[in-house]
């Protein structure tokens, strides 16, 4: 069946949002008179959300006193500086232009929420691209349920078949493979030192954004 769409999940695929999670953090860090830490020790724990991330800023175990207090301020920090940093991903921005050029549509399923999502799709010149935006408030179950990319064709009115799903986590894959669509799994993305994409069961497995134009060039004179 030939291509029809493609979906990209957020942070980690489509944009590299990490530089505003580090800010953010050694912000935090800053005001409390603690030294910077690593920036890769932040990056390694965007995939876990802001309680990975806070923990690993203050080495404090999210059942600790005040844990939550700290999660509390860093998504208020965030909500207020979502998009100040944070850019397509190099080369993302000319695999758009192709997948438009394509005539195919394209969106993106994200387990962030829409108060964060929203406005960094609008911020950065997409949101007037992206056919949709689907997020945690839009389903009752997010990714690794297929629930989101079920709702996304639907919305798209294509079959499944017909779809890529493009993700940097394993719940990415595991989504996109029990709604029925295609399955490409990232390596540039947020990707815990620990895990690796290419056991995740994906389709195809790719290490840079311009590496998906051969899986287009493929997917759209199959049939």
């Amino acid at each position: 069946m030939k291509l029809r769409a493609v979906l990209f999940d957020m942070d980690g695929t489509l944009l590299d949002t990490a530089p505003d999670f580090i800010a953010i953090c050694q912000a935090m860090r800053a005001d409390r008179d603690l030294a910077p830490i690593n920036p890769q020790h932040i990056r390694d724990e965007i995939s876990g959300g802001a309680r990975a991330m806070v923990a690993v800023t203050f080495s404090m175990d999210p059942e600790s006193p005040g844990f939550e207090a700290l999660r509390l301020e860093f998504l208020e920090r965030y909500l207020k500086g979502c998009a100040i940093h944070s850019k397509l991903f190099d080369g993302m921005a000319e695999l758009l232009e192709d997948i438009e050029k394509s005539k195919l549509v394209w969106g993106v399923v994200t387990n962030k929420p829409l108060r964060f999502a929203e406005p960094i799709m609008q911020q950065l010149g997409l949101a007037e691209r992206s056919a949709l935006l689907i997020c945690p408030d839009h389903v009752k179950n997010s990714k690794p349920d297929p629930e989101p990319l079920i709702l996304a064709c639907k919305m798209l009115d294509l079959d499944p078949a017909s779809v890529l799903f493009v993700g940097d986590d394993l719940r990415d894959i595991e989504s996109g493979r029990d709604a029925g669509t295609r399955t490409a799994a990232v390596t540039f993305g947020y990707i815990h030192p620990d895990d690796n994409p290419r056991n995740w069961g994906a389709d195809v497995v790719v290490d840079h954004p311009l590496e998906l134009r051969k899986v287009l060039d493929s997917a759209l004179c199959s049939c």
